[in-house]
């Protein structure tokens, strides 16, 4: 039992923490970089509501209440990722990214909705051997939360050695980093096959 517990948690901490799978760490660059280390709160929540997403579609896919083409799946995360890091763009610096996270919150719940119906095939190979679906898509969800604390707080502490130490400002910083995000999604959208 422990051993099942420990191989779902891996598996939803590597689905984080995969570079193959980029577009996730991209996601969680995007909602960090604008926030500092006492700002955790805010960044707790944007990374849980993804999670909540991401398990809510998951679990409503493995018990197929819902589907949807894999093709829309793939246009529409980067998609999210875009308005996110577009937003960041905009508001570099100013007020209302730090008082308002509104957009924020119902883009990470939508992404991790997004994800979640992506994740469906490769959850349900990994949980094949697995006598509770439930019990695994928790097990694993805990594993995802913990992947992207892990990178959320990366961005935090490169943020704070990147403002504090190298003295960049955090509107600079903050564009530049969504500038960098946009260009790894641009080929992602023009590549995908939702048009083919």
């Amino acid at each position: 039992m422990l051993d099942n517990f420990l191989s779902n948690l891996q598996d939803g901490m590597y689905h984080v923490l995969n570079i193959n799978a980029y577009d996730h760490i991209l996601f969680l660059v995007v909602i960090a970089i604008p926030y500092v280390f006492k700002d955790w709160k805010r960044v707790l929540l944007l990374v849980t509501v993804f999670t909540l997403g991401h398990t809510l579609a998951l679990a409503l896919a493995t018990y197929d209440v819902i589907s949807i083409n894999r093709k829309w799946i793939a246009f529409l995360i980067p998609i999210a990722i875009l308005i996110i890091a577009l937003f960041n763009v905009f508001t570099a610096g100013k007020k209302s990214q730090q008082n308002t996270i509104g957009i924020l919150f119902f883009v990470s719940l939508f992404l991790g909705l997004l994800h979640g119906l992506g994740f469906v095939n490769t959850f349900e190979s990994l949980i094949s051997n697995s006598e509770n679906k439930l019990i695994a898509l928790l097990e694993m969800s805990l594993g995802l939360e913990i992947g992207q604390l892990i990178i959320a707080f990366i961005v935090l502490f490169l943020s704070f050695i990147c403002q504090t130490i190298f003295r960049f400002s955090k509107r600079d910083w903050v564009m530049v980093l969504s500038a960098i995000v946009i260009g790894f999604i641009l080929p992602m959208l023009i590549n995908s096959n939702l048009f083919s």
